[in-house]
């Protein structure tokens, strides 16, 4: 498997700027890119697999993607095609070296909203950004689907491949937690501090008591089960993206 890793850049605050998720696996690029839209104050988290901006995708909201097409573990176009299933609508900026009329129609296709060959200046990766930012978003998610789950944000309800799941608005809340974070070790903690809003962390069992009551609800009987225990670390929702 490929190590994935990140650039970390902490831009200057700037109101009104956009947080940016960038998928790249050149990492001269990547470094070029990232200290660019920084220094203008965008602020911008980087990946460089395929799968990686997959996950980071799914478990925080971003305004805006820049995606290279030929990506490690998992291509872009994948990528978008399984963000689109989802209903993450954030606007896409596809990249590539492939610069035939074909291969701009196909990544549009997939779902990306704009296709920037490479090499390209600088100047006009920020202005296809910004021009992406302008456009009105009248389509914000308001569905969440993760594995065999759908989360209705609206009107507060959860179904399982058509089967209805009743849920506590609690119990929602935390299930909700854990289909934006899916595949991921969940802390008792982060738990607590997310779901619950706890500072001070006491010692309780609530946690504990909440996930097994959901997990009664989300894993019905001859179900695959979802909802994990991991041993000494906290829980997992665990699913096929």
């Amino acid at each position: 498997m490929i190590p994935d890793q990140s650039l970390s850049f902490t831009p200057p605050e700037m109101p009104g700027k956009a947080s940016i998720l960038f998928v790249e696996d050149d990492d001269t690029l990547a470094r070029e890119v990232v200290e660019e839209l920084s220094a203008r104050g965008f602020s911008v988290s980087h990946v460089s697999t395929g799968q990686a901006g997959l996950e980071a995708a799914i478990s925080e909201s971003y305004d805006l993607m820049v995606l290279d097409r030929m990506l490690p573990l998992l291509d872009g176009l994948s990528v978008i095609e399984k963000l689109r299933n989802q209903n993450i609508r954030s606007p896409v900026l596809v990249l590539s070296a492939l610069s035939a009329v074909d291969d701009r129609v196909t990544g549009l296709k997939a779902g990306g909203d704009d296709y920037l060959t490479k090499p390209f200046a600088m100047d006009e990766l920020v202005a296809r950004i910004e021009a992406l930012l302008r456009r009105p978003n009248d389509t914000r998610a308001t569905m969440l689907r993760v594995g065999p789950l759908d989360m209705d944000l609206i009107d507060r309800t959860v179904m399982r491949e058509g089967r209805e799941i009743e849920l506590l608005p609690r119990e929602f809340r935390l299930l909700e937690y854990l289909m934006r974070r899916p595949n991921q070790v969940l802390t008792r903690t982060m738990l607590l501090e997310d779901v619950w809003n706890y500072r001070f962390i006491p010692q309780t069992n609530l946690v504990d008591v909440h996930i097994g009551k959901l997990r009664r609800k989300v894993d019905g009987p001859g179900e695959t089960p979802l909802i994990h225990s991991i041993r000494g670390s906290g829980f997992m929702l665990r699913v096929t993206l």
